[in-house]
């Protein structure tokens, strides 16, 4: 029995059509033999193919997204993957994305797609919504998620914003010590001694005589 499951956004309508893999003991409502996906993309050309394509299209574009979300947006595939994506260089306020698709077919040219950042963000929910969805048991060999490395995080921050605590510190550092060395130390109180007067005009005590 052909099974065919779709996920949507805004922008964009994920269609997944497959069949249950009975040999893993999978129900009769889930996809764990994917035969075809078509992928509609508002203002662009649908994308469509096997298991491996799609495959490929989330391993590039959810850890390009979750790197964007974190400040550290870099290039995701290389030249002989599938689908590869990267930042583009646009205006300020609005971030544009370059998505080159590479065909499997002989002599066809790559498709190249521009997303803008609610663009992207609905293809990523889509995406997600497959990858979540228990009615949907295919491997698409996605890499685990681990936090983002600490260098690669801090060479993303400018290094005057980098160097801009420590300074600080030390700036704070220094006017306390000099406020410090300008205050009078504290004088110690004086020691009462005895007056060798008033001891010699003491009168002694009077001593019986012994008989």
């Amino acid at each position: 029995m052909k099974l065919s499951y779709r996920f949507e956004q805004t922008s964009c309508r994920l269609r997944l059509d497959g069949l249950p893999d009975y040999s893993a003991g999978q129900g009769q409502d889930v996809i764990g033999i994917l035969t075809g996906w078509e992928l509609s993309l508002a203002g662009h050309p649908a994308l469509e193919g096997k298991r491996e394509h799609l495959a490929a299209l989330m391993q590039a574009v959810l850890p390009y997204a979750r790197h964007l979300v974190s400040g550290v947006p870099r290039r995701f595939g290389g030249e002989d993957n599938p689908v590869q994506i990267q930042p583009m260089e646009g205006e300020a306020s609005v971030m544009s994305h370059r998505v080159l698709v590479r065909s499997s077919q002989p002599d066809t040219s790559p498709l190249e797609l521009a997303f803008d950042d609610a663009e992207l963000s609905d293809l990523v929910r889509c995406l997600d919504q497959v990858r979540l969805d228990p009615r949907v048991q295919v491997d698409f060999a996605l890499p685990a998620e681990q936090p983002l490395p600490r260098r690669e995080i801090l060479e993303r921050i400018p290094l005057r914003q980098r160097l801009a605590s420590p300074l600080a510190a030390m700036a704070a550092l220094a006017i306390t010590t000099s406020i410090g060395l300008m205050l009078p130390l504290p004088r110690r109180p004086a020691i009462p001694t005895a007056n060798p007067a008033a001891t010699e005009a003491r009168p002694e005590a009077a001593v019986d005589p012994v008989p």
